[in-house]
């Protein structure tokens, strides 16, 4: 007999998978491909070029044919907290909440959209559904370029794709855009009564250091965008260390530092005179980048979410996501899924059960649509 699991089964069983960013998450993948092989669907797994990770396609339906992604990360943050109260990767029910790491952020999603298959499969769809789940999200969006430059291959041009992050299951239309970097310098190490000696590598970075702080300050006086909080572009210095000890001179110093960029304006460029500024001796380092995300008010696929959730779209929010790749890669792209961001990346992170089972209306509303 076919396996079939209720919305709350298949949560528990990908919170079991300790699909942390950065770690191999094969096991995962195997089994949602199982699960979807059994159930009659398409299913690719797409190996990253870090050999242990993979991103997974599958279609439920015809692949010629123009339909719609369903997009989700399966990587979470680590859970290493004190002030969980139970295993983070047993799903654990306290009253309507179900709680453990990934819950929200955002394998509540990933589990409706899987606990639906089987009723999707059995409607007549005229448009297919595409379910994508990716890997490194939490890193930057590593994991689904791999993917997005796969699709060519997989399917005919997608006619949108519904980024399932928790947005309480209310359409979201923008985002801002990020890049990230790294910059590392080298000194020489010596006792610090002889500074003439050595070479400060913390004093090597601070000319960049000064010109990122002026570059915060500037952009508040740049381009505005009224959607989003704030409604500039913004950067900062994220991370800073060096030295060993008071009294000998560093002879390494590192920081990170990243751009949060409004809609039409590149993150990278936001950067890049940071990065130029950086002297002999100095690495510098690209962590990530994934682009804005703008779908205009008055698109079909804007309409659709409503029609689908009920909800009027929300202009943007601030956080960011896997849907601005979709979008730069011609793919008109939405954020749509069950909970709250503020419950991600925090200790007891839940998903309460009506928020599961909303998503999952909201997905067989989909299918439904698509059959009519």
């Amino acid at each position: 007999m076919t396996a079939r699991y209720s919305p709350e089964e298949m949560l528990a069983r990908l919170v079991g998978f300790e699909t942390v960013v950065g770690r191999s998450n094969t096991g995962l993948m195997d089994f949602v491909g199982d699960f979807l092989k059994a159930h009659g669907v398409s299913c690719q797994l797409l190996t990253g070029p870090e050999g242990d990770r993979c991103n997974l396609f599958a279609t439920i339906g015809d692949a010629g044919l123009p339909g719609y992604i369903l997009s989700g990360h399966v990587d979470v943050v680590p859970a290493g907290e004190p002030e969980w109260r139970g295993d983070p990767f047993h799903l654990r029910r306290e009253g309507e909440r179900l709680i453990g790491r990934g819950a929200c952020d955002m394998k509540g999603f990933v589990a409706a959209v899987l606990a639906m298959v089987p009723g999707l499969v059995a409607l007549p769809l005229k448009s297919p559904i595409h379910i994508a789940l990716s890997y490194d999200e939490e890193a930057g969006c590593r994991g689904v370029p791999h993917l997005i430059a796969a699709l060519p291959s997989l399917c005919t041009a997608p006619a949108g794709c519904i980024v399932g992050e928790p947005t309480g299951l209310v359409p979201v239309l923008a985002h801002k855009g990020k890049a990230a970097l790294r910059l590392v310098a080298h000194g020489r190490s010596g006792h610090s009564s002889r500074p003439d000696l050595g070479v400060n590598a913390i004093h090597a970075l601070l000319p960049v250091l000064e010109a990122a702080a002026a570059q915060a300050r500037e952009l508040e006086r740049g381009p505005q965008d009224d959607r989003f909080e704030p409604p500039w572009s913004s950067l900062q210095i994220g991370t800073l260390s060096g030295g060993q000890a008071l009294n000998i001179i560093p002879d390494r110093a590192e920081a990170q530092i990243e751009a949060r960029a409004i809609a039409g304006v590149e993150p990278r460029d936001l950067l890049a005179p940071i990065a130029a500024m950086a002297g002999e001796g100095t690495e510098v380092e690209w962590l990530s980048s994934y682009p804005a995300l703008a779908l205009e008010p008055g698109h079909p696929l804007a309409s659709l979410m409503q029609e689908l959730t009920g909800r009027s779209p929300l202009d943007a929010v601030s956080f960011g996501t896997e849907a601005g790749l979709f979008q730069a890669a011609g793919i008109a792209s939405v954020i749509c899924g069950p909970g709250d961001i503020a419950r991600a990346h925090r200790p007891e992170e839940y998903l309460t059960r009506d928020e599961l089972h909303g998503a999952c209306e909201m997905v067989l509303a989909l299918g439904r649509k698509l059959a009519a």
